[in-house]
């Protein structure tokens, strides 16, 4: 029974995000504001995150082509370790953003924090949700069941296969947290 209810949570999250992805730029609708959820610069051994890199890719993708005009970019700060200053900074620096169009969001500890801050701190409903394919489908659940006009651009994917297998498993389990949360009602 366990198995098959949390194969059925899984489901839920794709029927509820079904054709709401995109990978491609000229496909995607424009919205005002996007999204980038965090994800630490840095690989454990100090090497630069590629996540980190194509999800910054990705958002300047958007804005390059017209299909945005603001930048939130949500991720953990803490003492020594700051995701959203790294990610405006590398979106400046790197990839020529105006750096007024980005607004810092150091209080998004996790997905489900990222997209409810989104809505109801800085007041934005029409987004485009920037994460890897396998991460979106979660981000877009929690948008969705916040009545949020949300989208997600796919950033590219790392074609490791242990990164691949753990991420989707990873995934897995936290879209059965994410019905859980939504079913009883919990807040992050």
């Amino acid at each position: 029974m366990g198995i098959l209810s949390m194969m059925i949570a899984n489901i839920w999250v794709f029927a509820l995000t079904n054709g709401r992805t995109y990978t491609k730029i000229s496909k995607i609708p424009p919205r005002e504001t996007a999204l980038v959820l965090g994800t630490s610069p840095r690989t454990k051994s100090g090497n630069a995150n590629p996540y980190f890199i194509s999800r910054m890719d990705a958002a300047a993708l958007l804005y390059h082509h017209g299909k945005i005009k603001n930048i939130i970019v949500s991720g953990e700060k803490s003492k020594g370790y700051d995701e959203p200053t790294a990610m405006k900074n590398f979106l400046i620096y790197q990839e020529g953003i105006p750096e007024h169009i980005i607004t810092k969001d150091s209080r998004g500890f996790n997905t489900q924090a990222s997209i409810k801050r989104t809505k109801e701190l800085y007041g934005a409903n029409d987004v485009i949700i920037v994460s890897q394919g396998y991460h979106n489908l979660r981000a877009l659940f929690f948008a969705r069941n916040l009545d949020m006009n949300a989208l997600g651009f796919d950033a590219q994917d790392i074609t490791k296969p242990e990164s691949y297998y753990r991420n989707q498993s990873r995934e897995f389990f936290a879209r059965v947290l994410a019905v859980i949360h939504y079913i009883f009602r919990i807040d992050d």
